[in-house]
């Protein structure tokens, strides 16, 4: 995995790769948002004030970009090969944020994936890689992921990369038009001193771990 503590960060293992998210990939953003409404829906942050927040993709892109210059966030594309030879396609998103420094050294993370491509690793191991560069690279302390306690298969990726679950944070985000307890996850760096990765592929076995490996 390449490291680069500088923003424009990539990150790449096996046919998986995790770079950042362009102005151009506001086509394949949302025709991948559109074709997965259903699916995203429940689990898609909103805002209790209307006209609040970014009102296109265009505008989410700046304000993200804005927050990976100034070091606070690490907006990445999910890119996924279904073979060593394709070209790479957008698969979803991962966004590092709320970065913090001094004595705190945290962030949050969120994540989601086209639902074609649920079920194959692709989630677990793109927190792990991005996982890996904050403590490695960032030296941040520790990795906060929120869930809400009915999206069983965000919990799973948790669960997979070894999250401390925290407990219940009652009315914690507004979420799909509502205030929603959320599910809060942390990682440490004491948590993994042989990182977040590389212990994950020897849990999938060589089968489900080989386009990882790569």
């Amino acid at each position: 995995m390449p490291m680069n503590t500088a923003w424009p960060v990539r990150l790449e293992q096996g046919r998986i790769g995790l770079r950042p998210l362009s102005r151009r990939d506001e086509r394949a953003w949302s025709e991948t948002r559109a074709r997965n409404a259903a699916w995203l829906g429940p689990w898609d942050a909103t805002t209790p004030i209307p006209g609040e927040g970014p009102r296109n993709y265009a505008a989410m892109w700046r304000l993200m970009n804005r927050q990976a210059k100034a070091g606070a966030g690490l907006p990445f594309a999910i890119e996924w090969a279904e073979t060593v030879r394709s070209v790479p396609r957008f698969a979803g998103q991962l966004s590092v944020s709320s970065i913090t420094y001094g004595a705190f050294r945290s962030c949050t993370m969120g994540y989601w994936v086209d639902a074609s491509l649920a079920g194959r690793g692709i989630m677990p191991v793109a927190v792990a890689m991005a996982s890996d560069y904050c403590f490695r690279e960032l030296r941040l302390h520790r990795v906060e992921i929120n869930i809400r306690p009915e999206n069983a298969p965000s919990l799973r990726v948790v669960e997979k990369l070894g999250f401390r679950d925290e407990g219940v944070r009652e009315r914690y985000l507004h979420i799909d038009g509502d205030w929603r307890d959320h599910r809060s996850f942390a990682l440490f760096a004491e948590d993994c001193p042989g990182g977040v990765l590389e212990p994950l592929l020897e849990r999938m076995g060589p089968e489900a771990a080989a386009p990882f490996r790569a």
